[in-house]
């Protein structure tokens, strides 16, 4: 199996999910440990010690910080100058400024098919201001996969930490992202490193800039470990992360003991988790008016070519009225799709419910990115939901959208901003549709 490249997403997306009034932060905060090792991860430590020279797949299931090649490439690195005799693969599916509520609905085809034998899972900046339930749901769904499929793989929740999460571990704290995923660790006995206690212990001590001027080479001072407060700088921020990693690594070999052992689906955390997620593809029976689905080989589609590995297949709706239609029985339902400069806005219906207007544009639209469009969830799974979305003929108001540093974009490339197109590449459901 081949090494699975991702380029670095340079622009960070802060929220994933909905803040709600459960997403208070009376939420309970765990104590900020870097890490709890629990059962460590017995079975991918026995085959990187056999020394057969056997392939060890390793999974990276995340956001933007972890696309990046910093911790992820300097992990695999270091696991494989400790483990010299077997051969360690990357499967790399981070994908910038999403979370485990897409995580969990991917999983299957960017992780579960390449057979990882262990997973580490990197959601907590992202799922920063998404509700603790729906938190539970997803990361129990994504281990709750995992384990169904293989019983074998060990999966490692790894936390990073961005500025507004800052002040908490400075505090002795998780933020409450970490703190609902520790909940799942606890239940599962998954061990967990928390990246960020390093970080916030040395910009507590005055040797560490949070977020600053990059240095120039040579230069003195404290060491600076982003420019945005949040991504890491590779040299710095990232090496930091690897040492973290490595010390806890010692922690995980001495948890797992001599013998492999499987894990076991042990009775749910939660009752409505999401270990049903799943993605759907979008059919031609599905699609009526203006649609072309685009070709991904080297000689097609820049977009497709550029997405084809998170999104084998991608539709493009080309003109007002173009629909996409569905009856499926189930409890949620979404489009994997894209967002970007050219994107227009959708009308979504759900069953009886009124109009809502769904933009594929935002702030940060000076570029296509893959994203998410959420349909419904918390339905009923014994009704026939009807779920329709069509592409507008009103235009999203993008000056007023974009943020104003990314205005001038606008002003100076207008035909990038002009079409008013949609591009999905499956649909998001925990059911079944209906025929």
């Amino acid at each position: 199996m081949k090494s699975i490249p991702f380029a670095r997403l340079l622009c960070f997306l802060p929220l994933i999910g909905t803040v709600n009034a459960q997403t208070a932060d009376d939420y309970p905060r765990r104590e900020a440990i870097e890490c709890r090792e629990r059962g460590g991860v017995p079975n991918g430590l026995a085959k990187l010690r056999r020394g057969d020279g056997g392939e060890i797949r390793v999974a990276y299931l995340g956001g933007s910080i972890t696309a990046a090649p910093g911790w992820r490439v300097k992990s695999l690195e270091w696991l494989q100058q400790r483990f010299p005799r077997q051969k360690l693969t990357e499967i790399n599916a981070a994908i910038g400024g999403t979370g485990s509520d897409l995580g969990v609905f991917r999983h299957g085809q960017d992780v579960l098919r390449h057979r990882p034998d262990l997973l580490f899972v990197e959601f907590a900046v992202n799922d920063g201001g998404a509700p603790p339930e729906r938190i539970h749901q997803a990361m129990e769904g994504i281990v709750r996969q995992t384990w169904a499929a293989d019983p074998a793989t060990d999966i490692v929740f790894v936390y990073t930490i961005s500025e507004p999460f800052l002040s908490d571990l400075k505090a002795g704290k998780f933020s409450r992202a970490a703190s609902a995923m520790e909940a799942i660790a606890d239940h599962y006995g998954i061990p967990s490193i928390h990246f960020g206690i390093e970080v916030a212990d040395r910009e507590k001590a005055g040797t560490l800039v949070f977020k600053g001027e990059k240095p120039a080479d040579g230069a003195g001072g404290p060491m600076v470990f982003s420019t945005d407060g949040v991504h890491p700088l590779v040299e710095t921020g990232h090496e930091i992360y690897r040492e973290v990693l490595a010390r806890s690594w010692e922690k995980l070999e001495a948890a797992a003991g001599a013998a492999d052992r499987p894990h076991a689906l042990q009775e749910p955390f939660r009752p409505d988790h999401w270990q049903a997620a799943k993605l759907v593809p979008i059919t031609r029976a599905m699609i009526s008016g203006s649609w072309e689905k685009l070709d991904s080989s080297e000689s097609g589609d820049p977009l497709a070519r550029r997405f084809a590995r998170q999104m084998p297949e991608m539709w493009k709706a080309t003109a007002p009225g173009a629909r996409l239609a569905f009856r499926f029985r189930g409890t949620v339902a979404g489009v994997y799709d894209l967002v970007g400069p050219d994107g227009g806005q959708l009308n979504v219906v759900l069953d009886d419910q009124p109009v809502r207007i769904a933009p594929r544009f935002d702030a940060y639209c000076t570029y296509h990115r893959l994203s998410k469009l959420d349909i419904g969830s918390g339905l009923d799974p014994d009704v026939e939901h009807r779920a329709t979305l069509t592409l507008d003929a009103a235009s999203p108001d993008k000056a007023k959208i974009l943020f104003e540093r990314n205005r001038p974009d606008l002003e100076k490339n207008p035909d990038k901003y002009a079409g008013l197109y949609w591009h999905a590449g499956a649909i998001m459901l925990i059911g079944d549709l209906v025929e």
